[in-house]
């Protein structure tokens, strides 16, 4: 999905006269940020278990890794020093050794940044008790400080991008060790980086507010204040946007959105990268989907086309396979069923369901994703196939599903781009909801397990990619999920905000606030 900026000229500024050599600013600086988000309430800002776009969106702002992806990017080649200001790598890529910068600051005092922060968020993230995303972490053996400022990382086998593990997303993210030691279950509220902005109040249902951090290593951020305001309505956000309210909005795939942004003066719409994958998960292990042919019936039935059309060609296009089109090792042709309601209806027939089925479906409220669901509703129903939605808060929506309580899941999610991410995370049986390391696999799917598991310790790329094609075409024969549509994210702004870098991407699902970011009048 290419980067796209769209933006309609506002008056022209009126020339200012001067009489003397001391020259009064006519408008003072603007340092407060407001923003308006696509969501109900805070989840969580421990950097190990946000997973929600909002919460991703802000982690990355508290905090900072190892190393980055440019600002900007979304590419791993792009990857640059952050904590660690070098790196090298035995011949074998099994030990890694890094040196950290000296003096970077911790937010609210906690002090400077060490070798035992590292080891110590490194060890939490690969701990499926406090972290999300532990099944990345399984291929590392030890983690330990050598000296204050260097780090050493030794490994059971070769991953598919080590610098993609300890990058600025998701496990990555380094916390302060004191901080959490002290903080425990409240340091989901009370986080503590060493990133650009440090949390200073949250308003629950309202608004979180940051103010910079001032000792950050790369420099003092322009923006003073930050408000993240929750506007959960898309209608609310864009009224709050177009009355000045909040310069910056999340907005709405939709191409009638899209087309009112372009006519509303000095406005300016980032479209970005990842774009994110949506796809209907479907239970294997609850009823109806216990049978095969209900499952592809639901993927006849669907027509993703149809929904990439209404989403608009400027940010959504058919999904190709069930992972996402960026990622190393995709395969384009893994099978995908056609759309056609006759064969869905027959093999409802052939299952037992002649006169069709209902199936109840737990829904995010959360704008895109009740869109989406309600857009699958009138599909699959053109094929008997009645989807009995019940919405929910997003955040409830997120705990619900990672209980099994939804046999049918519509999931939208964008990751590391390289298959082994994503096809760990959402069709390995270790994943599977319930299994002790849980992670996103709500079909329950294990017939790509072999592949997987040699994939990921294959040292030539070439079968490592054909073992992950081959992944996908089993999940795909198997019918796991059905792939829907790849999305990128959307944030309208006004023009007199530069976010200091061109938002090609952002691997936080929102735009990436660094110190970089400052009005221009």
């Amino acid at each position: 999905m290419s980067y796209m900026k769209f933006m309609k000229a506002g008056a022209a500024a009126a020339l200012l006269a001067c009489t003397s050599l001391a020259v009064t600013p006519a408008f003072a600086e603007r340092t407060e940020l407001r923003l308006g988000a696509a969501a109900a309430d805070i989840g969580n800002l421990d950097p190990h278990f946000a997973a929600s776009t909002s919460d991703r969106t802000l982690v990355a702002w508290i905090y900072g890794a190892l190393v980055r992806f440019a600002p900007g990017t979304t590419d791993p080649a792009t990857i640059e020093p952050d904590l660690a200001e070098s790196w090298e790598a035995s011949p074998d890529n099994l030990e890694w050794t890094f040196k950290l910068r000296k003096g970077v600051q911790w937010q609210h005092g906690y002090g400077e940044v060490t070798a035992d922060d590292v080891v110590f968020s490194l060890e939490k993230a690969a701990d499926p008790d406090r972290s999300g995303f532990s099944s990345d972490y399984t291929a590392i053996e030890s983690v330990e400080a050598v000296d204050p400022y260097t780090v050493k990382i030794t490994l059971k086998s070769q991953v598919p991008s080590m610098l993609g593990l300890l990058a600025n997303y998701s496990g990555g993210f380094i916390i302060s060790k004191k901080a959490y030691e002290e903080k425990g279950d409240s340091f989901s509220r009370n986080p503590v980086g060493f990133g650009p902005f440090q949390l200073e109040s949250i308003e629950p249902s309202v608004a979180i507010n940051f103010k910079s951090h001032d000792d950050y290593f790369r420099g003092k951020p322009k923006i003073e204040k930050v408000i993240y305001r929750f506007l959960n309505a898309a209608a609310g956000r864009d009224l709050a946007f177009a009355s000045g309210e909040v310069d910056v909005a999340a907005g709405t795939t939709e191409q009638r959105w899209l087309q009112r942004m372009q006519n509303t003066p000095n406005t300016m719409v980032d479209i970005f990268d990842p774009s994110e994958l949506a796809v209907l998960h479907l239970n294997k292990n609850q009823k109806p989907f216990d049978d095969i042919r209900v499952r592809q019936a639901i993927g006849y039935a669907v027509n993703p086309a149809e929904i990439a059309q209404f989403r608009g060609k400027e940010f959504t296009r058919q999904a190709v396979s069930v992972i996402p089109s960026n990622n190393l090792g995709l395969n384009p042709e893994p099978g995908l069923l056609p759309h056609d309601v006759e064969k869905a209806k027959a093999l409802l027939a052939e299952a037992g369901y002649p006169d069709g089925i209902t199936i109840k479906m737990i829904s995010s409220q959360m704008p895109s994703y009740a869109t989406m669901d309600q857009i699958l509703q009138a599909q699959l129903a053109k094929a008997g196939i009645k989807l009995d939605l019940q919405p929910v808060e997003h955040a409830s929506w997120h705990q619900m599903i990672r209980q099994d309580l939804s046999p049918i899941v519509d999931y939208s999610a964008a990751r590391f781009p390289v298959a082994d991410t994503y096809l760990t995370q959402f069709y390995y049986s270790k994943s599977a909801i319930g299994a002790p390391d849980q992670v996103t696999n709500f079909s329950h799917c294990d017939v790509a397990d072999k592949q997987i598991e040699e994939a990921r310790v294959e040292t030539d790329q070439e079968k490592q990619i054909e073992l992950w094609k081959e992944a996908q075409k089993l999940i795909v024969d198997e019918v796991c999920a059905v792939p829907l549509t790849e999305t990128a994210q959307v944030w309208a702004r006004t023009d007199k905000l530069d976010w200091g870098f061109e938002l090609k991407g952002s691997m936080s699902l929102g735009p990436l606030l660094t110190e970089q970011a400052s009005f221009k009048e």
